[in-house]
């Protein structure tokens, strides 16, 4: 499984954020649990949507009641809260050594994926796809397409970093390679070409012909 991603190279790799680069979970527990208490939703019916667009969240959960309103809200109570947000490891280190070979692609609002990435001390790509720019979230693959065009690339000559099944979904469904990151989900339940514990255990290589995966 691992000569499949580290005996090629890749014109661009496009990266999943909260996760894959950031550690959000206790922000993001708060303000859907804020958000549900407010919504009268039982915050249990909240699991599994790890990795999916707050509308499709909202819509799951929220079927009747004002759908527009509720998104506002939780945008707002998320983008007010960034309190605990790290770098996950290895995720500065990746992003710097790519510079404009790395794109983001998250399911987050772009303001609310910005905020993120800057308590988290994580540089920012010059191509980030958000919830903002997109019709269709994950496990659809217009993120990762959308995030591939902006960079020039071809899809099926990049590789999709993700932690999530949905992500993973999205990348493969895009064309692209894929590297799972355990830290929301178990590895049994990553269905990528490589699965690693976080990215400090990879090396990113800028190379003539392209990006080369490491192991370390």
């Amino acid at each position: 499984m691992t000569s499949a991603l580290t005996d090629r190279t890749f014109a661009a790799v496009l990266f999943d954020n909260d996760g894959t680069l950031i550690d959000s979970t206790e922000a993001v527990r708060r303000s859907w649990v804020a958000w549900a208490i407010e919504h009268h939703v039982d915050p249990f019916s909240l699991q599994g949507f790890h990795g999916v667009p707050a509308a499709a969240i909202v819509a799951a959960v929220l079927p009747d009641g004002d759908q527009g309103d509720a998104l506002a809200r939780i945008v707002a109570i998320e983008e007010s809260d960034t309190v605990g947000v790290v770098a996950l490891p290895g995720a500065t280190e990746a992003l710097a050594v790519l510079g404009q070979s790395a794109a983001i692609a998250t399911s987050a609002t772009r303001n609310l994926a910005l905020a993120r990435l800057e308590a988290a001390g994580v540089g920012i790509p010059e191509v980030v796809v958000s919830a903002d720019d997109i019709t269709r979230g994950k496990p659809d693959p217009e993120p990762y397409l959308l995030a591939a065009q902006r960079l020039g690339v071809d899809p099926a000559q990049c590789l999709v970093v993700e932690d999530a099944p949905s992500g993973l979904t999205s990348g493969r469904a895009a064309g692209c390679a894929t590297l799972g990151v355990v830290s929301t989900h178990g590895a049994h339940d990553l269905d990528a070409d490589l699965v690693v514990p976080d990215l400090s255990h990879v090396e990113f290589v800028i190379e003539s012909h392209g990006v080369r995966l490491r192991m370390r």
